[in-house]
């Protein structure tokens, strides 16, 4: 067995409370019933042969390695897929088995290539390990015969390849897209000596309906199917654990490597947020770690307009800090802040909202989840008590019935969402609320009960219309509302729900869904059993967003579906650590562990412990630094691993804000939009270059470990305290461990987190402290955080951005599986081959009214701006609706977003913005100068010689 490869237990693992004993070569050994024969000798210590069978699939016995003798039965059953039974006697090694399974494999071996000693997988190959373990030496079967040798391979995905001829049709690789996936993109085409593997209707792996994820490459036991990165570097030789830097599923992966070099991303099975599974970012879109175009020196520039020059880290760190100062002294405290980046880790986000309190001297400090999740904050904050999601990942294997509103899981978080796939084939019952055919509605062997395309913006019409049917129709858990519940609110909001005007029937003019499907899904949802919520961006990034999370959370209480396995509301959170960024003190409001900034005992207790005076008034946020620096009062912004200028709506008020700044300092791996309004570059470290902690969408705090030694000298962390020091507040951490030591010392809920908790347990979901030492996979159990779920009314208020004869259709963005927010990393990977440009979506009958063929050009227009991409006509949006990435800056779709918000927390209402389309010739003018544009700005000379 080779140094990265896992030991395989063959089949599942069966949960049950009836104890079988048998005796499995001359010991026996106690399982659970329904263990296979192989899993249990296992657990005495014996490796039976097996070729086909894998711990994540179900047994499926066609390879005929694993055969066993049980006394008293005649033939020789399949291990993995023979059940124990009391009493029964089991022998793994006889003569008999040893000749059949030798001679099996010598059937496998003469039909395969004589590479062995050179082939790309010596060494991590179950086939020639397998051989070896059932004593094959020798062949005595030619090719002068039939075979497969001349089997055509596959290497159109960019990825990994595909060799035919290497192919023993395990069925492996089919079963992981079924069962672990629930894509159904491969088969076993043919039959007898003509089978097999097969994509689709015989189609190469790009043209089929692959999506890339892995989980075929990884279960393969022979060379078949496999990385092309292992190929050309060869095979690893040490791993580490680490956490993956993308979406907020937050999935574990093992980086294998050949001494310094990446080899490949193994997803880990002890993972508890994946089990083992990954997607095709995690898993293969790392390359950009690597990328030409990463920058690795300090940079400065007097004015934007001048270009870069190339410096020292010491004369970066002393001219940014110099310039802060001055502006400081200038135009007073106020005038500088920074931004947090939910891409970097734990430790690294608490020490820029730590320098901008203590050392800046003010609560000028934001972060991206101003412009996600913000509203989730709070509105679970409001009703529950907590500003975070309720289960763990696992709860969806328990749900009856799923309601998914505003989130697009297959998409945005792949793996959460195959797990969801599969808790739907099991049974569960499906409610999708969202504007767009998403594929949860309609895709291979998972069909939505209930999908309510509703017009964008309706989102709180929409929820007390559930409510209301909930509330009417005598649906409420009256237990769970008295023992639980605040009654004096539950009353108010019952009898607000109550309200004809809030009938599906009422409101099916403002949301287009049709009365009979609503109440259809309300009583779904209140009478079909353990229901749960996840929700994402279409619920948060809206004028109500808050308003949205809080009748989400009313339908919770009201039914009773919080505080067990299988209910509960769940924010999909979209970058790896937004939800980390959050709990560190991101906003200019609140401190780690979502303490106001007034709270006096608090303030004290973080003056003693970082040594300087606190500001009890809360900062500014993001929309109200570039307001201010338009103004002429805020002068100087510290943004770490963010590009707000691509990111962030309305991008000519951003870039307004930017430009009218004096010293911008940009830290991140490339000179982004952002970093074209700065002046000071700062090199920035990938998630494989430093040590810390991310926490993803269910609280799950996980170690990220230092694969490889930073690129530009520092980790990010670092780089961070030498601005502190040069900026007069010095902080003295030799390892991220004793930042989250001091985290865990100034936070309740993260009270019992350490890097050494973390090694022993792999992961802990906080709140981990004296009161729950282990975690807490699930909140509310018996009772919320505040004391009673607090039900708030959500009265409907329609957006102040409305459709007219001049904007006559709804624009509405979203993401795409291939690529990741702004593109920052997938772009700069071979995954752009999925995804090269942002295409609008427009549904035919808008298309046909305005002349619009499908791949043509057009011009995207609203109030705030234009932009010009190619048209998808499809039936995906309904009419009146069009839909588009955000993943290029070419396309720039924020140009055409509003300043429109959250009334609460500031969200930007990316999701509903009126727009009209025409007919383009093709690039607007400022798109086809883009990439002059961006050659202009991001001119580098190099450093001076000493």
């Amino acid at each position: 067995m080779s140094l990265v490869t896992e030991i395989d237990y063959g089949t599942p693992e069966i949960k049950s409370d009836v104890m079988v004993t048998l005796v499995i070569d001359g010991q026996k050994v106690t399982v659970p019933e329904g263990t296979s024969i192989m899993r249990a000798a296992m657990e005495v210590g014996n490796q039976i042969p097996k070729l086909c069978a894998s711990d994540n699939l179900e047994a499926y016995g066609s390879c005929r390695l694993c055969l066993v003798e049980i006394e008293g039965r005649n033939g020789t059953p399949a291990s993995c897929t023979t059940p124990v039974a009391e009493g029964i006697v089991v022998k793994t090694q006889t003569p008999r088995l040893k000749q059949l399974r030798r001679g099996v494999m010598e059937l496998y071996i003469s039909d395969h290539p004589l590479d062995c000693l050179t082939c790309s997988a010596n060494g991590d190959c179950e086939l020639q390990e397998q051989a070896g373990v059932v004593g094959l030496r020798e062949v005595r079967y030619g090719y002068e015969g039939e075979n497969h040798l001349v089997s055509k391979k596959d290497e159109s995905n960019p990825y990994f390849t595909y060799d035919a001829s290497k192919c023993i049709v395990c069925s492996r690789c089919v079963r992981a897209c079924e069962e672990v996936q629930g894509t159904f993109a491969l088969t076993i085409s043919g039959r007898g000596f003509d089978s097999r593997v097969s994509p689709g209707m015989d189609e190469l792996f790009m043209q089929s309906e692959c999506v890339s994820c892995g989980a075929c490459v990884q279960a393969c036991p022979t060379a078949t199917l496999q990385e092309k990165s292992v190929i050309e570097i060869g095979t690893p030789e040490h791993s580490v654990v680490t956490t993956c830097a993308y979406c907020g599923v937050g999935c574990t992966f093992k980086a294998e490597m050949r001494g310094d070099e990446l080899v490949r991303m193994t997803p880990w099975k002890d993972g508890k947020a994946n089990h083992g599974h990954s997607c095709v970012k995690g898993r293969f879109a790392y390359g950009y770690a690597q990328h030409k175009e990463r920058i690795l020196k300090p940079m400065i520039r007097a004015q934007i307009t001048d270009p870069w020059r190339e410096v020292s880290w010491e004369e970066a760190i002393e001219y940014a800090a110099t310039e802060f100062k001055r502006i400081q002294a200038k135009y007073g405290r106020s005038s500088i802040g920074g931004i947090t980046s939910s891409r970097c880790t734990n430790e690294e986000t608490y020490l820029v909202q730590k320098l901008v309190r203590a050392g800046f001297g003010n609560n000028n400090v934001d972060t991206c989840a101003r412009v996600c999740h913000s509203p989730t904050g709070y509105g679970l904050k409001t009703a529950f008590g907590t500003s975070a999601g309720t289960q763990d990942f696992d709860s969806v294997d328990d749900s009856d019935v799923i309601l998914v509103i505003g989130a697009n899981p297959t998409d945005g978080h792949p793996v959460f969402g195959s797990r969801m796939k599969r808790r739907l084939r099991q049974g569960a019952k499906l409610i999708v609320i969202d504007p767009r055919r998403i594929d949860l509605v309609k895709s291979p062997h998972v069909r939505a009960d209930y999908h309510l395309p509703l017009k964008p913006g309706t989102n709180v019409a929409m929820v007390t219309a559930l409510a209301h049917v909930i509330v009417t129709e005598g649906l409420i858990n009256e237990t769970f509302v008295r023992e639980q519940g605040d009654l004096e609110t539950f009353q108010a909001w019952a009898e607000f729900v109550a309200e004809e005007r809030h009938s599906p029937e009422a409101t099916e003019a403002l949301t287009g869904v049709p009365a009979n499907l609503v109440r259809g899904a309300a009583r779904l949802y209140a009478t079909g059993g353990d229901a749960a919520i996840y929700y994402g961006l279409g619920v948060t990034e809206h004028s109500q967003g808050s308003t949205t999370v809080l009748g989400i959370a009313n339908l919770a209480m009201a039914t009773g579906n919080i505080g067990r396995n299988g209910v509960g509301v769940n924010p999909l959170r979209g970058q790896n650590n937004v939800q980390g960024s959050c709990d560190m003190g991101s906003f200019p409001h609140e401190y780690p562990g979502y303490r106001h900034v007034s709270e006096d005992n608090v303030r004290e207790m973080y003056e003693a412990l970082w040594g300087a005076p606190l500001d009890p008034e809360p900062g500014l946020r993001i929309p109200n630094m570039l307001d201010a620096a338009v103004d002429g009062t805020f002068k100087g912004l510290y943004v770490q691993g963010e590009d707000i200028a691509q990111s962030d709506p309305d991008t000519y008020h951003v870039t307004s804000g930017l430009a009218a700044m004096e010293c911008v300092i940009v830290q991140d791996l490339f000179l982004n939009e952002t970093a074209n309004y700065a002046h000071v570059f700062l090199p920035g470290s990938s998630f494989l270059e430093k040590d810390g902690t991310f926490t993803n969408a269910e609280r799950r705090i996980q170690r990220v470990r230092k694969v490889m030694a930073p690129k530009a000298v520092y980790a990010d962390w670092e780089v961070t305290l030498l601005l502190a020091k040069a900026m007069g507040y010095e902080m003295d951490y030799r390892h991220p461990s004793e930042i989250m030591d001091e985290i865990a010392a100034s936070t309740p809920s993260f009270a019992g987190v350490s890097f050494q908790r973390l090694e022993e347990k792999g992961s802990v979901q906080w709140p981990c402290n004296d009161a729950a030492p282990e975690g807490t996979p699930i909140m509310h159990i018996g009772g919320f955080v505040r004391g009673k779920g607090n039900f708030v009314i959500t009265e409907y208020v329609g957006t102040d951005e409305k459709v007219g004869p001049r904007f006559p259709l709804l624009l509405t963005t979203g993401r795409i599986l291939s690529q990741y927010n702004v593109g920052a990393q997938t772009r700069r990977t071979e995954n752009s081959r999925w995804h090269e440009e942002d295409v609008l979506e427009v549904h035919p009958a808008d298309a046909e009214n305005r002349g619009v063929r499908d791949g043509d050009w057009v011009t995207l227009r609203s109030r705030a701006g234009e932009t010009t991409l190619k048209a998808r006509v499809t039936d995906r949006v309904a009419p009146g609706v069009v839909y588009t990435t955000f993943h290029h800056p070419t396309t720039q779709a924020n140009v055409i977003t509003t300043d429109f918000s959250d009334w609460a927390t500031n969200c930007p209402e990316y999701k509903v913005t009126a727009v009209q389309i025409s007919p383009s010739n093709g690039p607007s003018a400022w798109q086809e100068g883009y990439e002059e544009h961006s050659r202009n700005s991001r001119r580098i000379l190099p450093e001076a010689a000493e």
